[in-house]
C-alpha cells in the first residue's frame, strides 16, 4: 500500500472534557466499538476488579480518574474503508492540565465531551484555548442523556457563548433520562433506538427518511411529534455542518448519546472516522514538514516512567510526522546529535503492548528511552528539524519537598528527576540551600508525585508549603547584567530540570515590581522544550 493511502487511514485525536463528564467511559465504549476490548470497564466501579482499560496507575484506580495520558491504537472498519485510529486519552482532573497541553499538540483533531447536566465547565473552556492555538477540529459529543439535564437547544447555545465554536447538530436525542429513547440521525435519516444497560455493540436501527412517517409512530408514540417540532425548529435555527468550517476549528459537529448505556456512540465514531482529518503538515523551526514526505521525522511529546513496575522501564511517546518507521531503523536524535537504532518500538493499548514492525505518519508510538530522551526531541532520517509548539508551561502551586530518611537522597534526586522528564511534575533545585522545589498547575499532582516516590523509587517523602507563588524563567543578552540580578536575587533563584534559570517570586506584585526594575531581564511564562 502506498505511502499516501496509509496516511489517508489515519486519524490521531484527543478526548478533552472536564473531570466526570464521561471522557474515560467513551474512550472505554469506542475501543469496543473498534473491537479492542470485549467488555467496558465501570469506572464507578472502584472496588471492582475490573479498571477501566485506559487508567493502569494505582492511584488512578484507587480515585477513579485518569491522571496520566494513554495512548490506545486500533482498527475500524466502516463499509470497505478500513481506517487506523490513534486515541489519545488525556488527564481527566482539572490539575493536570499542563500533560494535556503537550497531548494536544500530538493530535490531528479533538473529541470533546459534555456533560448534558451541566452545560460547558472550566476546565473545557482551559483545554478550548489550547485547541485554538493550532485551530484543532473538534466534535462534540453531549453525554449522559439518560439522566436529566438541560434542554438540547440550551446546550448548544452554551457551547456556542463559552467556546466561541459554531455548532452543527449531527444526532438529536429523543427524550431525556427515563424518558430516553434515542437518536435521531440527521445526515442519515436513521432513528437509533437503544436498550440501556446494554455493553455489546447491538444497536437498532430504522431508516426513516420522512418525519411523517407513520412508523415513527408506531416506534415512540407521543414522543415521535416532538422529534419533529425540535427538527423543525433546527433546520430554521441552527448551521448546516460545512466540512471546510469544520477542518479549520470554527464549527463544531455534536452529537448526542449516553456513552455509558452505549447511546450514539457509533454515529459518534462512523462520522469522526468520515470528517475528521487525517494527519497534516507539522510547523518545524526550518519549514513546515509534510506527512507524504518519503523521510522519517517525528517528535516527543510525552515520557511515562514506570508502565512496568517490574522492569522500571521509561517509555517516550513519539508522535510520526512523516515517511515510514521500520523497526530497527536509525534514526538522527538531533539534540544530543547522535544516530540511534530504534530495535524495539511499541505500540499501546493502555497498558498491553505489541512491538510495532511499521508504522506511519499520524502513528503514536513508544520508545524505550534510558535516560537520554525528553519532551520536545526531534528524530529525523535526514535533515536537522525541531518542531514548536511543545510549551513548558510556569506553575501556578509550589510545594518544598521534605524527605523522611536522609539517607534516600540520590533515589529522591532520581525519582524527581525522571517525574520531571515525563512531564508529571516541575522540578526546581534552589541556589540557596539546594532544596527541591515541587511546581505544579493543581494540587493533585503534588499527591501523585508522593505517591509514586513511595511507589515506584521507595522514597518515603511528603511536602510543605513555601512561600513562592510565582514562577518564571528568566534570560538576558547582556552576561553582566544577569550576573548582577543573579547575585542580588539569589535567595529567589532556582534551576528547573534541565538547568534554566527561574526567579521564583513571593506575589503577583514583587513579579511585577522586579520586571519595572530589571528591564534588561526577560521573564518568560512559558519555555519552549529544548
Amino acid at each position: 500500500m502506498s505511502l499516501q493511502s496509509e496516511i489517508e487511514k489515519r486519524r490521531t485525536f484527543g478526548i478533552i472534557s472536564h473531570p466526570d463528564a464521561g471522557k474515560t467511559t467513551l474512550t472505554e465504549k469506542l475501543l469496543m466499538f473498534g473491537g479492542a476490548i470485549q467488555m467496558a470497564g465501570a469506572v464507578k466501579a472502584r472496588k471492582a476488579s475490573r479498571h477501566a482499560t485506559s487508567d493502569w496507575m494505582k492511584i488512578e484506580q484507587e480515585r477513579g480518574i485518569s491522571v496520566a495520558s494513554s495512548v490506545m491504537k486500533f482498527n475500524y472498519k466502516i463499509d470497505k474503508r478500513d481506517f487506523e485510529i490513534n486515541l489519545l486519552d488525556t488527564p481527566g482532573h482539572q490539575d493536570f492540565s499542563e500533560d494535556t497541553y503537550r497531548v494536544l499538540t500530538a493530535v490531528d483533531s479533538a473529541m470533546m465531551v459534555i456533560d448534558s447536566g451541566k452545560g460547558v465547565e472550566p476546565q473545557t473552556e482551559k483545554l478550548m484555548e489550547v485547541c485554538r492555538m493550532r485551530n484543532t477540529p473538534i466534535v462534540t459529543f453531549i453525554n449522559k442523556l439518560d439522566r436529566e439535564g438541560l434542554e438540547p437547544l440550551d446546550l448548544l447555545t452554551d457551547i456556542e457563548e463559552k467556546l466561541q465554536i459554531e455548532c452543527a447538530p449531527m444526532t438529536w436525542p429523543i427524550g431525556m433520562g427515563k424518558s430516553f429513547k434515542g437518536v435521531y440521525n440527521l445526515y442519515k435519516k436513521e432513528l437509533n433506538l437503544f436498550k440501556a444497560g446494554s455493553e455489546t455493540a447491538d444497536i437498532k436501527r430504522v431508516h426513516i427518511e420522512d418525519l411523517n412517517d407513520p412508523k415513527l409512530d408506531e416506534l415512540l408514540g407521543h414522543q415521535a411529534d416532538e422529534l419533529r417540532e425540535s427538527i423543525e425548529l433546527l433546520e430554521g435555527a441552527a448551521d448546516p455542518f460545512d466540512l471546510e468550517h469544520f477542518l479549520t476549528g470554527s464549527q463544531s459537529p455534536v452529537f448526542f448519546g449516553s456513552a455509558v448505556n452505549n447511546f450514539g456512540v457509533k454515529e459518534l465514531l462512523d462520522a469522526f472516522c468520515e470528517f475528521a482529518p487525517h494527519p497534516s503538515p507539522r510547523d518545524a523551526i526550518q519549514r513546515t514538514v509534510n506527512p507524504e514526505e518519503e523521510a522519517f521525522s517525528g517528535f516527543c511529546f510525552k515520557i511515562q516512567a514506570n508502565m512496568d513496575p517490574a522492569h522500571r522501564d521509561r517509555i517516550a511517546f513519539f508522535r510520526i510526522c512523516s515517511g515510514k518507521f521500520k523497526k530497527g531503523m536509525s534514526v538522527r536524535h538531533h539534540r544530543i546529535g547522535k544516530d540511534v537504532k530504534i530495535p524495539n518500538a511499541t505500540i499501546f493499548m493502555a497498558q498491553d503492548r505489541a512491538h510495532v514492525e511499521e508504522a506511519y505518519a499520524g502513528d503514536i508510538i513508544g520508545i524505550h528511552n534510558h535516560g537520554t530522551i525528553k519532551i520536545g526531541d526531534t528524530f529525523t532520517t535526514k535533515e536537522e528539524l525541531k518542531f514548536t509548539g511543545i510549551p513548558n508551561f510556569a506553575p501556578e502551586m509550589f510545594r518544598r519537598v521534605r524527605l523522611i530518611d536522609p539517607m534516600k537522597r540520590k533515589q529522591l534526586h532520581k525519582g524527581l528527576i525522571q517525574l520531571s522528564e515525563e512531564g508529571a511534575v516541575q522540578v526546581f533545585k534552589t541556589h540557596l540551600g539546594g532544596d527541591y522545589i515541587l511546581g505544579a498547575v493543581g494540587v493533585l499532582q503534588f499527591d501523585v508525585t508522593v505517591a509514586r516516590l513511595n511507589a515506584e523509587y521507595k522514597v518515603d517523602a511528603d511536602y510543605v508549603g513555601t512561600d513562592f507563588q510565582i514562577a518564571r524563567w528568566v534570560t538576558c543578552e547582556d552576561e553582566k547584567k544577569l550576573a548582577e540580578f543573579t547575585r542580588l536575587f539569589d535567595s529567589a533563584l532556582a534551576e528547573d530540570a534541565d538547568g534554566f534559570l527561574a526567579y521564583l517570586a513571593p506575589s503577583a506584585w514583587k513579579l511585577s515590581y522586579t520586571e519595572e526594575q530589571w528591564p534588561d531581564i526577560t521573564f518568560h511564562k512559558t519555555r519552549e522544550h529544548i
